[in-house]
């Protein structure tokens, strides 16, 4: 794991801290605001520039800027400019220090998140909180849990808060600013109305803009630039492997990633995307640091639950057509019964916080060891491309109602033909415009009262498009963990969403506020997934959750966006813009939802080993749920029984990571005044 830290000290402070480091670190400056980093960085993923001994700006993580523009930026930072600092092709967190004023910016998704605590007088802030955590000697905020398990997609549960009592994360789209000790979040976007639609530009026009976007995201990772030789500088922060080693170095590097490009191409329009624009984008196809050889398409082939199924074999046969581009070199990972969803529990590593992802590790790892040494996602895809269903409610507030048709005639048609299709777009219409109608601390408390009063709907994935896009007809909803934690830790969660609904009685318009919640979830989510399958040596990008990329999208007018196939258009758009027609026919068509089949699979594999570890679950220790009712719904599901499967993988992934986290053994930090314990020292 990768990350900075740093930390602003009051004037009072005595200076106890000088000998207090993390341990692995690399100084970037000294003083009274020191800021290190941590882990395996590469030489051109750390840039610092300088004004002057006081003004100075460090850039961790990929970023498209050159030399001179970090350093205009800087110069509006001093000025007080936030937006010029995230405004940069590429993901990074950038810290400017102007005299005693430390400014941190975190990403509009959430994918690169900031944290700060209240420490030694003044404020300790790290990309990661775990970190900070045992700076501190955190405890368990039981509570976050709670809310983390009842409701993980919703802000106003979660608050700015962390699974460890005292440590803070910014929200997205927000900067941290740290002036001689004390703590402000500062806003880099501008307000949202809540009845207004902001501004957006014609349909085109918007879609030329995500093409932008997205080839500026892509190259920045082919041509990362680099800084001049810095000789107070080792020239790399990590010994290990890196893109083009001979293969002396391979075999060092002990079944690490090929040295390279590589992408994920399972068939879906989203990876596709990236792996043909990073195959072949004009001037360096092919390349990334200076290395050229074929990209490495990844397809992941599940053995063990798909057999012939017919949408599988045709997912299959659009992946092979996409490879026929003779700058592609592609991989058929097939995968049995090793790589089901919750094996290789008792090997994962310990991450900053818990996320579903944990029990898909082995299986991620498994396809991710076939890439390159910088490997493309397409995480966030869906959720900055597609319409969530409540933007249908921001149609009505802007008496848009014609442009409901074809969504909800798609839905209706989306679970085939039955007896109640004709009623599907009067249904949709009509819980869209009750959304609508309802004042946002009104939803939210609705929300409450059904937690309070344990009111459960039934699984929406299972009951396909129609139930979904209902259940997401909402300001808030349970999510699908809610039915098995207890009722003490319900109701803390039911105040916690009461608190909020007082706190902000207009917050935007219900879609575009439930869409950013669903990004964000996405963006932590998949923040776990990097940290649980992480390869040595590998690096992941994700594009759709960079800033330009994610505020381009922003720009798609809704009427576009919740158009059926409007993805798969956008993307096309993307493509033919970069030089790439030809696509394989099918290319853009909905990919099949493999993972109910594969998750049953593997909770019968492993069946013996979760009953045993909700044999003493730590979560009832904690008062969050009874591990009795937890183990009858593990067997029910095992049996085919029709049980929210992503809510029990939030139950059993927070189970493992908070195992993980009490097992393990040191701290972050070294030095005469290092904290006496680690975080969590003695349980719950």
């Amino acid at each position: 794991m990768r990350w900075l830290v740093g930390w602003s000290s009051s004037p009072a402070a005595n200076g106890e801290s000088r000998a207090l480091h993390p341990v692995g670190a690399h100084l970037l400056w000294d003083g009274p605001d020191p800021l290190w980093a941590v882990g395996d960085w590469r030489p051109h993923e750390v840039r610092v520039v300088e004004a002057d001994p006081e003004t100075r700006l460090a850039v961790l993580g990929v970023c498209g800027a050159t030399d001179d523009q970090l350093r205009v930026g800087l110069f509006a930072a001093r000025g007080g400019a936030l937006r010029h600092l995230t405004a940069w092709p590429g993901s990074y967190t950038a810290v400017a220090r102007v005299g005693r004023r430390i400014t941190v910016t975190g990403d509009l998704a959430g994918a690169r998140p900031v944290f700060h605590t209240r420490w030694a007088g003044g404020t300790a802030y790290a990309t990661a909180a775990l970190p900070l955590a045992d700076l501190v000697e955190a405890g368990l905020d039981v509570g976050h849990l709670a809310a983390l398990l009842a409701c993980p997609d919703a802000p106003e549960a979660l608050g700015t808060g962390t699974p460890y009592d005292g440590v803070h994360r910014i929200p997205p789209g927000h900067a941290l600013v740290l002036r001689n000790g004390t703590t402000e979040t500062a806003s880099y976007e501008p307000p949202a109305s809540l009845a207004v639609a902001a501004p957006q530009l014609a349909p085109q026009e918007a879609v030329d803009g995500v093409r932008d976007a997205l080839v500026e995201a892509v190259r920045a990772r082919l041509t990362a630039p680099r800084s001049a030789p810095d000789p107070d500088r080792p020239e790399r922060l990590d010994p290990g492997p890196v893109p083009g080693m001979g293969p002396a170095e391979r075999r060092a590097a002990r079944g690490g990633p090929a040295p390279g490009i590589g992408a994920d191409l399972s068939g879906g329009s989203a990876s596709g995307t990236l792996a043909l624009l990073a195959a072949g984008l004009p001037g360096r196809p092919g390349r990334i640091n200076g290395h050229g050889e074929r990209l490495l398409a990844v397809t992941f082939n599940d053995r063990a639950t798909q057999g012939g199924h017919p949408d599988h074999e045709e997912e299959l046969a659009r992946a092979r057509g996409i490879a026929d581009d003779p700058r592609l070199h592609h991989v058929v990972v097939a995968a049995g019964a090793e790589a089901l969803p919750y094996t290789g529990l008792d090997t994962l590593p310990l991450t900053d916080e818990p996320g579903p992802a944990l029990t898909l590790a082995a299986r991620h790892r498994r396809r991710l060891l076939s890439g390159g040494a910088d490997h493309f996602v397409g995480n966030g895809a869906r959720q900055v491309l597609d319409a969530h269903p409540a933007r249908l409610a921001d149609l009505l507030l802007d008496r848009r109602r014609r442009h409901l048709l074809r969504p909800v005639t798609a839905l209706a048609r989306a679970d085939g033909p039955s007896a109640h299709s004709v009623l599907v777009p009067f249904t949709v219409y009509r819980a869209a415009r009750k959304l609508a109608r309802t004042p946002y601390a009104t939803g939210i408390a609705e929300a409450a009262r059904l937690l309070m009063e344990r009111q459960f709907a039934d699984d929406p994935v299972a009951g396909g498009a129609v139930d979904a896009s209902l259940a997401a007809l909402a300001w808030c909803r349970p999510g699908p963990a809610a039915r098995w934690l207890t009722g003490e830790a319900l109701a803390e969660v039911s105040v916690r969403l009461g608190e909020a609904a007082h706190r902000s009685p207009a917050a935007g318009r219900p879609g575009e506020r439930r869409a950013r919640a669903a990004l964000a979830r996405q963006a932590a989510d998949h923040r776990v997934f990097e940290q649980a399958a992480e390869v040595r040596s590998q690096r992941l990008h994700a594009p759709f959750l960079d800033n330009q990329v994610v505020l381009a999208c922003r720009a798609l007018p809704d009427t576009l966006r919740v158009q059926p196939g409007a993805r798969a258009a956008v993307l096309r758009s993307v493509l033919a813009g970069a030089g790439v027609r030809d696509l394989p026919p099918g290319w853009g068509a909905a990919s099949p939802h493999p993972h109910t089949a594969a998750a049953r699979a593997g909770l019968r594999a492993a069946t013996g080993l979760l009953h045993q570890l909700f044999d003493a679950p730590l979560l009832a220790d904690a008062g969050l749920i009874e591990a009795r009712v937890v183990r009858k719904a593990l067997h029910a599901a095992a049996d085919g029984a029709p049980v929210p499967l992503d809510g029990l993988a939030d139950l059993i992934s927070t189970e493992l990571w908070l195992r993980r986290l009490l097992s393990r053994r040191g701290s972050c930090w070294t030095g005469t005044e290092s904290p006496r314990q680690r975080a969590l020292p003695t349980g719950l």
